[in-house]
């Protein structure tokens, strides 16, 4: 396989394109592609509806995916609030590539069968698939699409994002092949000779100790280990230091074990969720998530530091993972609270990309909401960078 990205700031989405056209020509060393991942900086406005089809004009065959996004990365740059579009591109011989749109009033119920599963994405669980699904944050719920895909594909890799920019209805472009869509979900399977490793980094670190949940109702975590946890939080905050204590009142999360039988877990096994409120009369807080008794739990803060160590130790265990195993390319879905915002320049997380993982072609944009599992299970995540990282399946995999 060979994959190429190039990226364009040119104004004019047409001239952006034979850009960005241009340096894939250039990448492939010819080939032609069987995949082209498109990601466009809303700025474009107007111009993003028409640009499925200009790009399987570009790349006639080629299987084309993309969406609308609040900034982009392409050749393994980063660039926030200027117009920029991004291709990635890549020849895939012996790879099967199956797309699929999936609106919200499509979405199969909680009682469908992994077969109807399969009919929608169009690919077969036997075929051993990995996913790379795009999807537009009001139209769809992204979560139980998630749940039906790891249940009827439990094996498989599923990584993206939701699109970004725009904050109302029928604001997004999803592209998928020659067309424009307004609402639900584009994905693409792909199976055959092909691995897509995930990597996901959540940008939090616990402070204090892990706790069992003993009392929730719902969201609602009423005791940990039978203690108030607003009891816990209030000693803990005492005896932590001075940059802590700022963090505690400005950027404090949940982590949330969410096997009930992990007996143990560490940073980075967490799923990161949102404190969303508190019951001071209890005791009691609110979190992003369904908690049940048995579940550990643990807080956690967030800082730009505290995300670029997230970052390289999520590497470090990838690359400990995989070993010598050859990486051809990546995708990174990066939250908008990232970059800029978070680090105080752009290209933060690219830059370490670099540095530990080489100099790979890689594309993405800055998503609304980020897809990568965590564990087993496949979650929507927040302030969260993903990664698939694609290579090469050996003999055994």
């Amino acid at each position: 396989m060979r994959w190429a990205s190039s990226i364009s700031t040119e104004p004019l989405l047409h001239h952006a394109l034979a850009e960005c056209e241009a340096a894939l020509r250039v990448g492939l060393d010819g080939l032609a592609p069987d995949l082209v991942v498109v990601f466009t900086d809303v700025a474009f406005d107007y111009q993003v509806d028409s640009l499925a089809e200009l790009v399987s004009d570009f790349f006639p065959g080629a299987t084309v995916l993309g969406c609308t996004g609040a900034g982009v990365i392409g050749g393994g740059k980063e660039i926030e609030a200027t117009p920029a579009l991004s291709l990635t591109a890549a020849h895939l011989p012996g790879v099967v590539l199956s797309t699929f749109h999936i609106t919200g009033r499509a979405l199969p119920s909680p009682d469908a069968g992994p077969d109807v599963w399969e009919e929608q994405v169009g690919t077969p669980a036997a075929a051993d698939p990995h996913f790379i699904v795009l999807a537009d944050p009001f139209t769809v719920d992204s979560e139980a699409l998630l749940a039906g895909l790891d249940y009827a594909f439990p094996a498989a890799a599923k990584i993206g994002g939701l699109a970004s920019g725009n904050s109302r209805t029928g604001s997004h472009s999803l592209y998928v092949n020659g067309v424009t869509h307004k609402n639900g979900a584009v994905g693409v399977a792909l199976s055959g000779e092909i691995v897509v490793d995930t990597v996901v980094a959540q940008g939090c670190r616990p402070v204090g100790h892990a706790m069992r949940v003993t009392a929730a109702e719902g969201n609602m975590l009423l005791t940990a280990d039978d203690r108030p946890p607003l009891e816990e939080l209030q000693d803990l905050f005492q005896n932590s230091n001075e940059h802590d204590r700022d963090l505690m009142q400005h950027n404090l999360f949940m982590g949330v074990a969410m096997d009930q039988l992990q007996e143990h877990a560490g940073a980075g096994e967490f799923l990161i969720r949102n404190i969303v409120g508190a019951d001071a009369e209890r005791g009691a807080v609110a979190v992003g998530a369904d908690l049940r008794e048995g579940l550990l739990v643990q807080f956690h803060v967030r800082d730009a530091e505290t995300s670029a160590v997230d970052l390289r130790d999520a590497f470090a265990n990838y690359l400990h993972r995989v070993g010598n195993r050859h990486a051809e390319a990546a995708l990174m879905f990066q939250c908008t609270g990232r970059g800029n915002y978070l680090y105080g320049r752009q290209g933060h997380d690219t830059d370490v990309f670099n540095e530990l993982m080489g100099t790979l072609p890689m594309g993405g944009f800055f998503c609304n909401g980020e897809i990568g599992p965590v564990g087993d299970t496949t979650y929507l995540h927040g302030y969260t960078s993903s990664f698939a990282i694609f290579r090469e399946r050996i003999l055994g995999e």
